[in-house]
């Protein structure tokens, strides 16, 4: 990692007292190295349902399931789209539905997951879920002292001792 100060935030505090957070941190130098342009086409929005479920919305009218491809690959979801013909013998005299190919990348955490996708009044929306792995999960440690087994518990703001 050599670059620890994102604009404003400054992550070396945090370095001595952290493990394993370093993919973080190398995502948020990334996101700052990036030199590409804001891509606004086609405007979209990421909804948070709860703790564990997300939506991405496209505005993809004019578009039909056929001209829009959907993958994940090495974190990253990538909507694209791409009109399969257009009308040249049409004449315009204004032009707002904008129908060029686009690409969108939402890059997601390691246990973020499509759960499927949905194309319903100009509107694609993809369903995210975060799937947390059973290691992850919360787990008892007990503590052995003295022949005693007593086990610690932890939950949010308090600390219980069961033997």
């Amino acid at each position: 990692m050599t670059h620890l100060n994102l604009g404003r935030i400054n992550f070396a505090p945090l370095v001595p007292q952290t493990v394993g957070f370093d993919r973080f941190f190398d995502a948020f130098d990334q996101l700052a190295l990036d030199k590409l342009p804001a891509n606004t086409f086609p405007p979209h929005n990421i909804v948070k349902l709860d703790d564990n479920n997300y939506l991405v919305e496209l505005a993809v009218a004019g578009f039909s399931e056929d001209e829009i491809e959907i993958e994940t690959l090495k974190g990253e979801l990538t909507i694209s789209g791409k009109k399969a013909t257009v009308d040249e013998n049409r004449s315009y005299l204004h032009r707002g539905i904008g129908t060029r190919a686009f690409k969108k990348v939402v890059r997601l955490a390691d246990n973020v997951q499509v759960d499927g996708a949905d194309l319903e009044n100009g509107i694609l929306t993809v369903k995210l879920v975060n799937i947390i792995p059973k290691e992850k999960l919360p787990k008892r440690i007990p503590i052995a002292s003295g022949g005693n087994n007593k086990v610690l518990t932890s939950t949010k703001n308090k600390t219980l001792l069961q033997e």
